[in-house]
């Protein structure tokens, strides 16, 4: 009879050792976790002067090179073209963003932290989105836009509409395109 009940209670403990370790495994990862995020979401800075509507700091960075590279010249050197940061995008989609719901903008944001911290790994690259190089970069963005899940190729596909919103807004993109601007509210000596 005694046996039984140390073998009971040998249980129990065992349960409770149990219940320990799986506790303080978990709260590891956690503190874990919250350390490597805070690690990975540092060192981001907008230009000083620079107000965002919606967006955070890190978020603004990320949309900043992802848009760099989404409307990057198809030539190497090419001074045809403005880039998206001489036509501030990161700026127009921000304010895009302010006068949007909080469910798109939720969305945005989510995309943008599965753009920065694990797009790149699913690559096979260890830094950070906006820490790649320009090739790095592209190969993540490619990697997303031909992905297999339709949830990461429509925020893909979200992305480079806002961006190209953002970039063909300008009358600077018009003339290389063959496009003459709009006639709704076209000055007498046409957009220049």
């Amino acid at each position: 009879m005694r046996s039984a009940r140390q073998g009971g209670k040998g249980g129990l403990l065992s349960a409770s050792r149990r219940r320990l370790l799986e506790g303080s495994l978990a709260v590891v990862l956690l503190v874990g976790g919250a350390v490597a995020a805070g690690l990975r979401t540092r060192d981001y800075s907008v230009p000083a002067g620079r107000k965002l509507e919606v967006l955070a700091p890190w978020q603004w960075v990320v949309l900043r090179d992802a848009a760099a590279r989404i409307a990057a010249p198809d030539e190497i050197g090419s001074a045809l073209m403005p880039s998206a940061g001489d036509l501030d995008v990161a700026g127009f989609v921000d304010g895009w963003l302010g006068r949007m719901n909080g469910r798109v903008v939720r969305d945005f944001a989510r995309f943008m932290a599965y753009l920065e911290h694990f797009a790149p790994l699913a690559c096979g690259l260890l830094p950070r989105f906006t820490k790649l190089t320009v090739s790095e970069q592209d190969r993540v963005l490619a990697s997303l836009e031909a992905s297999h899940s339709d949830l990461l190729r429509a925020g893909f596909e979200g992305l480079k509409a806002l961006v190209f919103m953002g970039y063909y807004r300008d009358p600077r993109t018009w003339s290389t395109l063959g496009y003459d601007g709009p006639f709704v509210g076209r000055p007498r000596g046409g957009w220049r």
